[in-house]
C-alpha cells in the first residue's frame, strides 16, 4: 500500500522539460523529440535527480511522464515524444501506467506517439521484471527503447528478453567512429544484427558531420546529438538544413 500511495501522490515535483530532436536521416525529417528533465528554473538533470530518494522516486517517475506529455501536447499535436522512465520506480507495470494513460487521454496525445526508453546502464533490476514492463507497455500501444546500449549491465540478453522496438547506441561508440577502426567493426556488426532482428537503430551523441555520414552509410536511420540541435527548454528546436 505504501508503494501505491507514493505512486499516486505528490505528482508536482517542481520540474520542467527540455526537448532534443531525434532525426530520421533517410527521410530527412524529425522522427521524435526526447524529453529531458530540468528544474523549474532550467537547472540541469543532475540537480533535479539529486532530489530523488527511495521514498519519492515513484512520484518523480510519474511526474516526469505527465510533464513530458503535457509539454509536448502544448508544443506539437503530431510529434512523437520519447520519455525516460525509472524501472526501479515501478512496482506493478499495469498499475503504474494508469496515470500515463490518463495524462495521454487528458492532453490528447495518442499512445502511438509515446516512446518509453530505459537506460541500460542504470542499476539493474531482474530482466524478468523489465521484460514484463516492456510487454505491458507494448501491449498498450507504446513504443519501447533501450538507451545507452553497449555501456550497461545486461548487453545482448536485453535483446532476447525484452525485444525492444528501438536500440540507442551509446554515445561512446559513436564518438569519432569515422576514424576508429575498432568502433567501426563493433558498430557495423551490431547494426547489422539489430536490423536482422527487426530492431530500429538510433545513434545518440552525434556531434560531427563525419560521424553522421558514416553512420548513415552503414544503415543507421535515426540519430540524435548536438550536430543536429541542442536541447531547448520547453520548446522544440529545429534542425538546420545544412545538417542533411
Amino acid at each position: 500500500m505504501t508503494h501505491q500511495c507514493n505512486c499516486y501522490q505528490g505528482l508536482d515535483f517542481g520540474i520542467t522539460m527540455a526537448f532534443q530532436p531525434i532525426i530520421n536521416c533517410q527521410t530527412q525529417t524529425i522522427f521524435a523529440y526526447e524529453a529531458l528533465v530540468r528544474g523549474e528554473q532550467g537547472e540541469g538533470a543532475a540537480v533535479v535527480l539529486a532530489r530523488v530518494t527511495e521514498g519519492n522516486k515513484y512520484s518523480f517517475d510519474q511526474s516526469c511522464r505527465i510533464q513530458a506529455i503535457k509539454s509536448m501536447a502544448a508544443l506539437d499535436q503530431q510529434a512523437k515524444v520519447s520519455i525516460n522512465f525509472m524501472p526501479n520506480a515501478i512496482y506493478n507495470p499495469r498499475t503504474c501506467i494508469s496515470r500515463t494513460l490518463k495524462a495521454a487521454d487528458q492532453y490528447g496525445v495518442d499512445k502511438d506517439r509515446i516512446i518509453f526508453e530505459v537506460v541500460e546502464s542504470e542499476q539493474p533490476i531482474s530482466n524478468g521484471k523489465l521484460s514484463e514492463i516492456f510487454r505491458v507497455y507494448k501491449n498498450q500501444g507504446f513504443t519501447t527503447a533501450i538507451d545507452d546500449f553497449g555501456a550497461g549491465y545486461s548487453g545482448l540478453n536485453l535483446l532476447t528478453d525484452m525485444q525492444p522496438d528501438i536500440i540507442k547506441l551509446d554515445r561512446h561508440l559513436v564518438d569519432r567512429i569515422d576514424s576508429d577502426p575498432y568502433k567501426k567493426i563493433v558498430v557495423r556488426n551490431t547494426v547489422n544484427m539489430l536490423l536482422e532482428l527487426g530492431i530500429t537503430v538510433l545513434a545518440e551523441g552525434v556531434e560531427r558531420r563525419e560521424e553522421y555520414v558514416y553512420l548513415r552509410e552503414i544503415g543507421v536511420a535515426l540519430m540524435q546529438g548536438y550536430y543536429f540541435a541542442k536541447p531547448a527548454l520547453e520548446s522544440l528546436p529545429s534542425v538546420p538544413a545544412d545538417c542533411w
